[in-house]
């Protein structure tokens, strides 16, 4: 039995960074927003959780339930692909805030070269520059037309900032000052100045003070406790949607938010979408929420899944090329150098999620590639975003990883280790794709996401050439030891690398080559919006979240929009 709920202006299925935005933007505006969340509500007020790194950093209280859904993975097509059965390389959010409530912080916009990436590759070096087999598209929007809803985001976050050069340019000033940081950030910069880059300290939504933002929501300032990645802010003090734009839906009176509310199918008939049945997680019950717009606002997976099990858009095949949903699927290539100082001694253990020094002179098209063999980039970085006693605990080459000598230098190096690292861009391959697995279904008999990719061999000349530049930096840096280069071959879904997967659902100007438009609303079903970082047609070199906000700002004037006159929006 399905219960059928009476109908609203607006449904979003998820309420982290997207859903939030949508919902206040929506909401503000008049029109009744129903939010779907199928974990649970952890509230609007600050966090109070511990700093239990067993807890929540190991053990993942706040993430997704792989007992109840997960994805499978191969590296390629003649591979057989095998449930996720525990985390490792991303950490897949869940309950109100999604990964806005876990992230770190660190809040990049993409470079003016992003958006129009296929268009100004070809420009400076000819359409041969792109390797056969990558499927590089321009986004079907520029950066100048981006850029007013990055700056919401960062009045609506309180990004802490200074200049940020070889970026594109700002119409506003960031809203709060830079963090502070420590001798080890002072360092690198000091390091690559010398080298002549241009280091910086990255925008950060640890809020340097206290902040009221546009909304009047209040945020105070960073303790620099740590315990940020994988935590809840118990200061407030980190943007998360909990404490912006979800108490500010909220606010209006206008807004219904349902947690344990899982989402598992999208009706639709005649190119519209007329609503979607959720099951409440508790009691197993099934209900039909109809809605004038549908808005997809989950993480990039499950956006990927719930339109592919509701058969909404058409579903990508690497043989024929054809169909968009699951195309063009990225993650990032991360290496990196750890230095071990015996001369020198840090206080690693403050610090704060989004802090850090990071520079962008081998970032996108910042740097001349006519010689390179690859295209893109990524950002170097160092952060000091606080070491946690079990998880942080490098030690130099050589050392056994047990026993009394582990021990001793584990202790020794605690406070002399910092680690130079790059957000490594990776490019769309033919290769590279979401469908459904054939074979391991869901808690409810629905077929699990499959992912299949490795990198490519762009890919990795890209990360080769990254991570010889981290290692030039902590050597110039005078480190004692320094770690062996990272292997780039396979792509490893066991280690913890990030959590910025993105595409499967890319936005452009084509419907042949692109399941939305800019405002993100579907060319098969114009009253249904997939926003997430679902939407990239490429994975830039720095964290994705900006982005991802910015995007779902444009999203939801384009859903105001829709609600007063409908039809596709441009």
């Amino acid at each position: 039995m399905v219960t059928k709920l009476p109908k609203t202006d607006v449904v979003t299925v998820g309420v982290g960074w997207t859903g939030g935005i949508i919902a206040a933007e929506a909401s503000k505006a008049g029109l009744k927003v129903v939010g779907l969340e199928r974990g649970g509500n952890r509230g609007t007020a600050n966090f109070a959780m511990k700093h239990d790194e067993l807890r929540y950093a190991l053990r993942g209280e706040l993430m997704q339930d792989l007992s109840r859904e997960t994805l499978t993975f191969r590296n390629n097509g003649g591979q057989r692909a095998l449930p996720m059965r525990q985390y490792g390389s991303f950490m897949l959010g869940n309950g109100v805030g999604g990964a806005g409530t876990h992230w770190n912080g660190m809040t990049d916009r993409y470079l003016p070269y992003d958006f129009e990436i296929r268009s100004k590759t070809i420009e400076r070096y000819g359409e041969g520059k792109i390797a056969d087999g990558l499927l590089i598209q321009d986004w079907g929007i520029t950066y100048d037309e981006m850029e007013p809803y990055y700056t919401m985001f960062d009045k609506m976050a309180g990004i802490s900032a200074d200049e940020t050069p070889l970026r594109g340019e700002r119409s506003e000033a960031f809203p709060n000052p830079a963090l502070k940081h420590g001798p080890e950030l002072d360092l690198f910069k000091e390091t690559t100045k010398k080298m002549g880059l241009d280091p910086f300290t990255m925008p950060a939504a640890n809020n340097s003070q206290s902040y009221e933002n546009p909304d009047g929501q209040h945020l105070a300032g960073c303790q620099m406790n740590g315990f940020c990645e994988r935590f809840g802010c118990e200061y407030g003090a980190k943007a998360s949607p909990n404490v912006t734009v979800i108490p500010t839906a909220l606010k209006t009176g206008n807004f219904d938010l349902r947690p344990h509310s899982e989402v598992i199918e999208v009706l639709h008939e005649g190119g519209k979408a007329t609503g979607v049945i959720y099951v409440d997680t508790r009691t197993g019950e099934k209900f039909e929420q109809p809605a004038e717009i549908v808005a997809i606002t989950s993480y990039t997976f499950n956006n990927n899944r719930l339109l592919l099990n509701s058969k909404l858009g058409t579903a990508y095949n690497p043989e024929t090329g054809r169909g968009t949903i699951g195309k063009n699927y990225c993650y990032q290539i991360i290496v990196g150098t750890d230095g071990f100082f015996d001369d020198r001694k840090f206080n690693t253990a403050i610090g704060s999620g989004g802090l850090g020094a990071t520079l962008d002179n081998f970032n996108g098209d910042n740097f001349d590639h006519t010689d390179l063999d690859f295209i893109h980039g990524g950002a170097i970085i160092m952060n000091q975003s606080g070491k946690r006693p079990i998880d942080n605990n490098q030690v130099p080459p050589g050392t056994p990883r047990w026993g009394k000598e582990f021990k001793e230098q584990s202790l020794k190096y605690y406070n002399r280790m910092v680690n130079v690292h790059t957000y490594g861009a990776v490019m769309p391959h033919v290769n590279n794709y979401l469908d459904l697995d054939p074979t391991y279904k869901d808690v409810h008999g629905n077929p699990l996401l499959r992912m299949t990719f490795d990198f490519s061999d762009t890919d990795r000349k890209r990360g080769r050439f990254l991570n010889e530049k981290t290692k030039e930096i902590m050597l110039e840096m005078g480190a004692t030891h320094v770690s062996e280069n990272e292997s780039v071959e396979h792509y490893d879904i066991t280690k913890y690398q990030a959590t910025h997967n993105t595409g499967g659902v890319i936005m452009g100007a084509d419907p042949e080559t692109s399941a939305v438009n800019n405002y993100l609303q579907m060319w098969e079903a114009d009253n249904v919006f997939v926003v997430g970082g679902s939407a990239y047609p490429h994975q830039s070199g720095y964290n994705a979240t900006h982005t991802l906000g910015a995007l779902a700002y444009r999203a939801s004037e384009g859903i105001i929009k829709f609600s007063k006159e409908g039809g596709k929006l441009a």
